[in-house]
């Protein structure tokens, strides 16, 4: 059996190198089954050295097709195009994809039109706004995935919503869990320290990066000033993307009490969650790590997919509004801390479970 992976940046690799060690675990037990890994280079990103695949024990990419940095359609149309001649080229048994990028819907296109089956690995999530880009290309990988691995039961509630019974009998939803949480308990053990920066006992881990956050004069002010008051009487450390960064040293927002470091390695961001006391961030995959390693967290945007953290009461929406931010911050001795040791994303056993229903497909 051949499965080829496509994916197009740094933490689709990560997720997928969970499935990688599964996959590598079974051939030593003598199963046949090759894994070929496509890297579309959606996002470009210069931590994603040799050193990179090393440290984090995940497999290099076996094709690279060095497509960033385009509008939706042009990337989109480019992509699909070259995964189509390594399709052409492999001719797997299954192609799999993650999530929701560009790179997402572009491999599940290229495989449908080819006829070869889908594997989509986050199926099911839904945010309900159909503006964000991510939103337009889950719904349609979801409708083209032969398997679709749920993380949770309510992505397995979505789509029986949408009467996934409906779409054929070549269609399956399984509730998988989230290889997210796999790959948290395997790095845990190789969590590194920021060797570069002070940090205090106790503080606030914060990420800012969706466009609908940093493109807002006023949303991104807003969260500034909050995070900035909050940073009065305890550390906030935020890692910042470079264009982040111009937008603020651009802007006249009062940042002086907050620790604007640049983007971390993944070790060293595993090792900030596991330390800080609460996680606020407006990034899908931080709001569940956060949750993996038994911290509150505040999610600076006006939904989420994750809806049954929010029900459980260990995340909070508080969008870009400062009173909401100020007032979750001094409430957040309300989050639920005994919910947070409930097992509602597999428990680490994703991985195992993805490859097993592949293989005995």
């Amino acid at each position: 059996m051949k499965i080829v992976t496509v994916l197009g940046a740094r933490p689709q690799f990560i997720k997928a190198g969970s499935v990688s060690r599964e996959i590598n675990r079974q051939v030593k037990k003598g199963a046949d089954i090759k894994e070929v890994i496509v890297h579309t280079g959606q996002h470009y990103d210069a931590n994603m050295s040799d050193i990179f695949f090393d440290e984090m024990q995940i497999p290099k990419p076996d094709y690279f097709l060095g497509i960033g940095g385009k509008a939706h359609g042009a990337m989109t149309g480019q992509m699909i195009e070259k995964i189509e001649e390594v399709l052409v080229k492999e001719q797997p048994d299954w192609v799999m994809v993650y999530g929701d990028t560009n790179s997402t819907l572009a491999g599940a296109l290229a495989a449908s039109k080819l006829h070869i089956k889908i594997a989509h690995i986050e199926a099911g999530l839904r945010s309900f706004n159909m503006r964000m880009p991510e939103e337009v290309n889950r719904i349609i990988t979801d409708r083209i995935s032969n398997l679709l691995f749920c993380p949770t039961q309510t992505a397995i509630d979505n789509l029986n919503v949408e009467a996934i019974s409906a779409w054929g009998s070549n269609v399956k939803a399984i509730l998988s869990g989230d290889v997210m949480q796999d790959g948290a308990i395997f790095y845990r053990e190789l969590a590194k320290k920021p060797s570069d920066m002070k940090i205090a006992e106790s503080f606030v881990l914060c990420t800012i990066h969706r466009a609908e956050n940093t493109d807002s004069p006023k949303r991104l002010g807003n969260i500034i000033s909050a995070l900035n008051e909050i940073a009065k009487n305890k550390q906030v450390i935020l890692p910042l993307h470079p264009r982040t960064k111009n937008i603020l040293q651009q802007s006249d927002f009062d940042t002086s009490n907050l620790t604007i470091i640049d983007p971390v390695g993944y070790l060293n961001m595993v090792w900030l969650i596991e330390h800080c006391e609460l996680v606020m961030t407006d990034s899908g995959g931080l709001q569940k790590e956060a949750f993996f390693f038994s911290k509150p967290c505040i999610t600076l945007r006006d939904e989420t997919e994750w809806v049954e953290l929010i029900t459980l009461g260990v995340n909070t929406l508080v969008g870009a509004d400062f009173l909401r931010i100020i007032e979750a911050y001094n409430n957040q001795s309300a989050f639920k801390a005994d919910s947070l040791a409930l097992n509602l994303y597999g428990n680490g056993q994703a991985s195992k479970r993805i490859v097993t229903e592949i293989l005995s497909g």
